[in-house]
């Protein structure tokens, strides 16, 4: 079994900056995907950012410029850099890692329980 660990949340005001982090533990044998989506009262859920086990990122329009996502494949964790932070940035943060347990067999899905992260003056 793998699990996902989110930690960092908080309350922020508009302009400031927080750190998200995410571990994965348990039976892990390479991480494909590590990445973070956000879920705000009444949205669906939107992907924030993602990052491949070899380095490659990608972002939502709405954080391009401001977040910046990494990974640290050592320690099995990835972490989520906000700066610039909006009102409208206000949300649960949910990590979401694609892990192969077994080499050969593909990766699965896997969900952090979310942090809340709440951008307010």
């Amino acid at each position: 079994q793998v699990q996902l660990v989110e930690s960092g949340g908080g309350l922020v005001q508009p302009g400031g900056s927080l750190r998200l982090s995410c571990k994965a533990s348990g039976s892990i044998f390479s991480i494909d995907m590590m990445g973070w989506y956000r879920q705000a009262p009444g949205k669906q859920r939107e992907l924030v950012a993602a990052i491949s086990g070899g380095g490659f990122a990608n972002y939502g329009d709405s954080v391009k410029g401001r977040f910046t996502i990494s990974i640290d494949n050592a320690k099995n964790t990835v972490y989520l850099q906000m700066n610039s932070l909006k009102p409208e940035d206000t949300g649960v943060y949910l990590c979401n890692a694609e892990i192969r347990t077994i080499y050969g067999v593909p990766a699965t899905g896997y969900w952090g329980q979310g942090t809340q992260v709440t951008v307010s003056s």
